[in-house]
């Protein structure tokens, strides 16, 4: 199990160091070219002194993450939802049967204020997505359920997003798609953390 790197440039000098021992099997060479590769040789031409190796990383995250959210909107527009609707939805699906959390639960799941999620939970009740229902335990506070028509809706969005997710790693072997997740995990837990 590996220890998270306290800065992001640590993580990525370990990764690099860590790709090394793939040199042979793998070079520039046997790799495609792509539009990322001619931004660094620019930035190695015009500025020497800089070291550019996180561009080779975090520049092609950017254009996937640009491809993914693309991806996402299309396949949520398919069920007539937008990506915050899905969040929502998603966060109850996930919660288990009878599918339903607090809003505060909800506020912290999907990251938004408490006004916001107020809003988008009357939007997506006038839907006939979710209910406010009394909750059982406070009897001043309500519970946000899911609708057997919002569970249907979300599992088929999710089916749908997961089908052009897999394209997206399709170029890529079981190994390396969890290479790639660990490596991406590293990162992400090192900032966040």
């Amino acid at each position: 199990m590996s220890r998270p790197c306290p800065r992001l440039s640590s993580c990525l000098d370990v990764e690099q160091q860590h790709l090394k021992g793939y040199r042979g099997q793998v070079t520039s060479a046997h790799l495609p070219h792509d539009d990322v590769d001619d931004i660094v040789a620019a930035w190695q031409r015009e500025a020497p002194s800089l070291d550019v190796t996180p561009l080779h990383v975090l520049s092609r995250i950017t254009r996937l993450a640009r491809r993914l959210d693309l991806a996402r909107g299309a396949a949520f527009a398919d069920y007539h939802l937008e990506g915050w609707e899905f969040d929502v939805l998603s966060a109850l699906r996930r919660a288990g049967d009878p599918y339903q959390l607090s809003p505060g639960q909800l506020v912290t799941d999907t990251l938004v204020t408490s006004g916001t999620m107020t809003n988008r939970v009357d939007r997506l009740e006038q839907k006939g997505l979710v209910r406010r229902i009394p909750d059982p335990t406070d009897r001043r506070g309500v519970r946000v359920r899911l609708t057997a028509q919002g569970r249907d809706v979300v599992d088929a969005a999710l089916a749908s997003l997961l089908d052009r997710e897999r394209e997206f790693l399709a170029g890529l072997s079981r190994q390396e798609r969890a290479d790639l997740a660990a490596l991406l995990r590293r990162i992400t837990t090192a900032i966040e953390s």
